[in-house]
């Protein structure tokens, strides 16, 4: 259990704590900005989220400058990922902000990469984060906390860029997905003569 490993494990036991101030039903406090108001919950979790959010870059940094790069970082890391962004999207689908068909198709794609994931892993092989990946990730991390911030400081000119940069977070997901699979079609069988 290297110091990687540590901060990967850290991102997950930080998704219960951002989703219990995103879903509390007990207000902390409201902030009023200009008539668009946000609770101090959203606050604290928005905050909460981008600190574990950037441990994501943290702990492959270290890991390569380290020269600690393990099979179970690799995995652990993708699906600490996964765990974080789909808790947050069903819970912001709770709270009315992200439609349920946008969270569904990224969960569903993360559920699929993760099965290829596994499946190379029976086979000895580790399927390591690919750039498109990672933009991915990049993405859905602005989209997310541009939506728990209720699209501020947007919606004081009435752009919905939370809205737009989800549907690009949608896209680019949906296409890394893709991309995923036909780079790792011989882990399933296809493509092998």
């Amino acid at each position: 259990m290297n110091l990687a490993n540590r901060i990967t494990i850290a991102r997950i036991f930080l998704v219960p704590v951002v989703m219990f101030f995103l879903l509390v039903h007990y207000n902390f406090g409201r902030v009023s900005l200009a008539g668009h108001v946000l609770t101090v919950n959203e606050i604290v979790a928005a905050l909460i989220f981008i600190v574990a959010a950037s441990t994501d870059g943290l702990d492959g940094y270290i890991a390569r400058k380290r020269r600690i790069v393990t099979n179970f970082g690799k995995f652990l890391d993708p699906l600490a990922d996964k765990l974080l962004i789909s808790a947050v999207l069903i819970s912001l689908v709770e709270m009315h902000r992200v439609e349920a068909w946008e969270a569904i198709v990224i969960i569903s794609r993360e559920f699929a990469v993760t099965g290829l994931r596994l499946v190379a892993a029976a086979e000895g092989t580790v399927i390591a984060a690919s750039r498109m990946g990672k933009l991915k990730t990049v993405t859905q991390i602005v989209a997310v906390v541009a939506l728990m911030m209720n699209n501020l400081p947007f919606a004081y000119v009435g752009i919905p860029v939370a809205a737009w940069i989800m549907y690009l977070a949608v896209l680019i997901t949906v296409i890394s997905g893709i991309d995923y699979f036909v780079k790792n079609r011989h882990v399933i069988g296809f493509g092998k003569t």
